[in-house]
């Protein structure tokens, strides 16, 4: 086992320069950053070069990559154009966003499993039918709209919510943007562990255990579920980054200051160092979940073993 890990983190290395070096390269192709800093006048042309040369912009592009990895590994991002250090902006906004993808993760997991279990086990009947067409609509409409008619009735209509969730975010007041932000990945894992329940349920090892005389309860936790959840795990594990970057939609609508927010911002102001230090984090997070999964195979099923 820790020679599998040690190898996999070999392995990040050049997976994280490659990807770290492809964001950099389609961030400085977005046009020019200082045009937007004076404002709706052009900048003067010895303005415009002392601007560069501060942000270090008058360098090739391979020296400005080099330079930024090289302040990476000691945990300098660089600084906004408004002057502000990226790190303070992510200290600000990353603890939000990580409890928004908490309760969209819990949602994934409590009820999509579940969902997924009960509609395994009884494929072809009613309740089966109906959770399928429900997740169906769930996947065909847009997060925006599922998030801006939640917003409407719950928050506008029926006063059940505050329609914006407060500078703090709170995890009571992120139930309902968290349930937008994990509706459609919610649908899928219904889907998906469904398909595995009921593929695995015709398996030769639980006619065994049920002829054995085990409870039903026990085949189902001990022998059925642990098996089926190995391509759930993969999806949710994968989809924990998915989250935290793909959350720019449900934070505009509930006007929550996160990493999709801070992202967003980033690219409407062409704020490269803010845009490309977001991007490194959220890559690390896509790395370390998917060893993370990787690891959490041989937990759900003893057979695998790492060398």
């Amino acid at each position: 086992m820790g020679r599998y890990v040690i190898r996999r983190l070999l392995q990040m290395i050049p997976v994280f320069v490659g990807a770290t070096l492809l964001i950099f390269l389609m961030v400085n192709v977005m046009g020019d950053p200082i045009a937007g800093l004076c404002g709706d006048r052009e900048c003067a042309p010895a303005t415009a070069a002392q601007l560069r040369r501060e942000f270090g912009l008058d360098k090739p592009v391979w020296q400005q990559y080099l330079t930024y990895m090289g302040n990476v590994f000691t945990g300098d991002f660089g600084t906004a154009f408004n002057g502000q250090e990226v790190t303070e902006l992510m200290a600000s906004a990353f603890p939000v966003t990580i409890r928004l993808t908490i309760v969209a993760i819990l949602f994934e997991i409590v009820i999509g499993i579940t969902l997924g279990v009960v509609t395994g086990l009884r494929r072809g009947r009613p309740v089966d039918t109906g959770v399928l067409l429900t997740t169906l609509v769930v996947i065909s409409v847009p997060t925006f709209v599922t998030g801006l008619l939640l917003q409407l009735l719950l928050g506008v209509e029926w006063g059940w919510i505050s329609p914006s969730v407060s500078s703090d975010a709170p995890f009571d007041e992120l139930i309902v943007p968290g349930l937008v932000l994990a509706s459609v990945s919610l649908a899928y894992v219904t889907r998906l562990t469904r398909t595995s329940i009921a593929e695995n349920a015709r398996g030769d090892y639980v006619r065994t255990a049920v002829a054995k005389g085990l409870p039903r309860h026990r085949v189902i936790r001990k022998h059925l579920l642990r098996n089926s959840l190995i391509p759930v795990v993969t999806f949710i594990g994968t989809d924990i980054g998915a989250l935290m970057g793909g959350a720019i939609v449900t934070e505009r609508i509930f006007n929550i200051h996160g990493v999709g927010y801070q992202l967003y911002q980033g690219i409407l102001r062409q704020n490269t160092q803010t845009v490309v230090g977001f991007v490194t984090v959220l890559v690390l997070v896509f790395l370390i979940a998917n060893l993370l999964v990787d690891l959490l195979y041989a937990v759900l099923d003893p057979r695998i073993r790492y060398a």
